[in-house]
């Protein structure tokens, strides 16, 4: 079997001429996170070797990329979008400038307070907070907070609040930075010890670290526009809502390449899938267009579907 870094540098050679017209010019976002730039690579990588198309990568972020579109119509696809984030894109999908494709990640970007899976097995009562609350020696007295700074931070600030983690002896341990947050929950996760705080997915830490999302209830958008705010002056129960995590393209590229529009409207992972993957970068220190291998490499039951006949055998005979 072919290297991945043998994969990675030589496909791109092993493309015959022929293919090269199959389909045209693409441009797609490279937005400046792990996981989006695997989604980006993988697309690429199945662009090129499947479909013939010559591939242009633009780095970017959601604000500029939708900026962008609105401007100039370009690029194509923008890929691994946190739409729910980013108000901007709904303006310009309803205004017809960009058309959503798919949920990039199934499960939408998820954050919240975290237990590790080991905890609920051995007390069943740590999947909620109620139970956690009941009795917090289970968690280890304590609750990892997101650093200052972060819109989580504040939100958080709020939610203990409602919950009264001061009345019920739940220390809270605001954290210096995210390295310190993700510190904490490695070590106490490799010491299998008590551990409960915020965190979110897909992230190679969670790829890496099997871990529960606490049960606060359900989701109040109304709440929720309180609990985000610094002065909120009467915070109510709310979980965090999923972030929908999108794939777009411009009206024109949907017209001009329909054979790339059905591949990326079926481009799309679990937060599972993606938080391994990112996992598997982390300790292989691998770039993201390696990462993309190892994905199609070892998950051909995953992006099998997302191909025509075609495309799937010219992948299927480079990933033997």
């Amino acid at each position: 079997m072919k290297t991945i870094k043998t994969l990675v540098l030589g496909t791109a050679l092993s493309l015959p001429a022929a293919m090269a017209s199959a389909c045209g010019s693409v441009s797609i976002t490279e937005m400046n996170w792990a996981s989006a730039q695997i989604v980006t690579a993988i697309s690429k990588f199945i662009m090129e070797q499947g479909y013939g198309c010559t591939v242009t990568v633009v780095p970017s972020s959601s604000v500029p990329a939708v900026a962008s579109v609105a401007e100039t119509g370009e690029p194509d696809i923008l890929t691994e979008l946190w739409a729910t984030a980013t108000p901007a894109y709904g303006e310009l999908e309803a205004a017809g400038k960009i058309k959503t494709l798919t949920h990039v990640l199934s499960d939408g970007g998820v954050e919240g307070w975290y237990v590790p899976a080991y905890l609920v097995e051995a007390h069943p009562e740590a999947n909620t907070m109620e139970g956690i609350l009941a009795n917090p020696a289970i968690v280890g007295g304590r609750f990892n907070n997101a650093p200052d700074g972060w819109g989580a931070r504040v939100k958080n600030d709020n939610l203990v609040k409602v919950w009264d983690f001061a009345g019920h002896s739940l220390e809270v341990f605001n954290h210096g930075s995210g390295e310190t947050l993700a510190a904490s929950l490695a070590s106490a996760y490799e010491a299998k010890e008590p551990w409960l705080g915020y965190y979110w997915e897909p992230t190679s830490l969670l790829g890496k670290y099997p871990m529960v999302l606490v049960d606060i209830g359900p989701y109040d958008p109304e709440a929720m526009s309180c609990v985000a705010t610094v002065d909120c002056a009467n915070p109510q129960k709310t979980a965090y809502a999923p972030a929908e995590v999108v794939t777009g393209v411009t009206p024109a590229f949907a017209e001009r390449e329909p054979e790339i529009v059905a591949l990326m409207s079926n481009l799309s992972f679990t937060n599972a899938q993606m938080g391994a993957v990112l996992a598997w970068q982390e300790d292989n220190n691998a770039s993201a267009d390696e990462a993309a291998v190892h994905f199609l490499t070892e998950y051909k039951d995953a992006w099998g579907a997302w191909l025509n006949d075609a495309a799937r055998d010219k992948l299927a005979a480079l990933l033997q």
